[in-house]
């Protein structure tokens, strides 16, 4: 198995002849006045061929509609709210993934959790305000992508009933990394510090974690390197430091199981 960063919520997943990609945004700018700070680690054009997106809400930073235009046909996965929106914006393949909800593939399979994250664009639209959580399991391994969540005790609760449940260890934690100033006291609600991803990394018990979310754009209120900066801090002292894997955008990480489970 094998991730890459591109940027922010942007990762390569690749296995085998599988390749998916998460929250796809290639643009230059975040909305009209945040620029790109860092190219992608991988060219839209230079992407392999996706087997299939995972979108898991509607944010700027997270959805891109020049990106998914940009995308050769390929199943997007979405909350149900989400996906018929992007479908009406001419990506056709969109398709509903509800929360508690699983695809199966020849490969392996993909299951959605709710996101304590609220999702929608814009501050009228809350209908489009699910956000998923998404769990990818394989006969190469297991990866928990989290798009935007808060840390609470239902964070787990995917991992825990379909894997650790059967006695298995998930392999990869994708989780976000966000920084706020301290009078930002209701970041928290809908999202994970640095210190937050820690803690879920050891709830997850995963084997790696991988930060994301970071180095891409500016936010309003921090700059795309405070939370990196932070996690840098505290991987040192932590006693899983170690199994902490930071990329930077274009970094990939091989992870090399025995062999392929059947």
């Amino acid at each position: 198995m094998k991730i890459t960063y591109i940027g922010h919520a942007t990762i390569l997943i690749q296995f085998g002849d599988v390749a998916l990609l998460t929250d796809p945004n290639f643009d230059s700018t975040l909305g009209r006045f945040l620029p790109r700070v860092s190219a992608p680690g991988i060219a839209l054009d230079a992407l392999p061929d996706i087997t299939a997106v995972l979108l898991t809400h509607a944010h700027a930073d997270h959805l891109s509609f020049r990106s998914l235009q940009a995308l050769p046909t390929t199943p997007v996965y979405a909350p149900p709210a989400v996906a018929n929106w992007i479908q009406k914006k001419g990506v056709d393949a969109a398709q509903p993934l509800h929360p508690d909800s699983t695809v199966e593939f020849e490969w392996g399979t993909v299951t959605a959790a709710p996101a304590v994250h609220a999702g929608q664009r814009y501050g009228i639209d809350r209908w489009r305000k699910a956000s998923n959580m998404y769990l990818i399991d394989t006969n190469y391994g297991s990866v928990f992508f989290a798009g935007d969540t808060a840390l609470t005790a239902e964070t787990t609760a995917m991992v825990e009933k379909r894997l650790h449940a059967e006695g298995r260890t998930l392999d990869v934690a994708l989780l976000p990394i966000g920084y706020a100033p301290s009078w930002k006291v209701g970041f928290r609600k809908g999202h994970l510090t640095s210190a937050d991803a820690l803690t879920l990394f050891e709830r997850l018990g995963a084997r790696y974690l991988i930060p994301y979310h970071w180095g891409t754009f500016h936010h309003v209120t921090a700059t795309a390197f405070d939370a990196i900066t932070e996690l840098r801090a505290q991987v040192p002292q932590h006693h899983r430091g170690g199994d902490v894997h930071i990329l930077e955008p274009g970094e990939a990480f091989d992870l090399a199981l025995p062999t392929a489970r059947s």
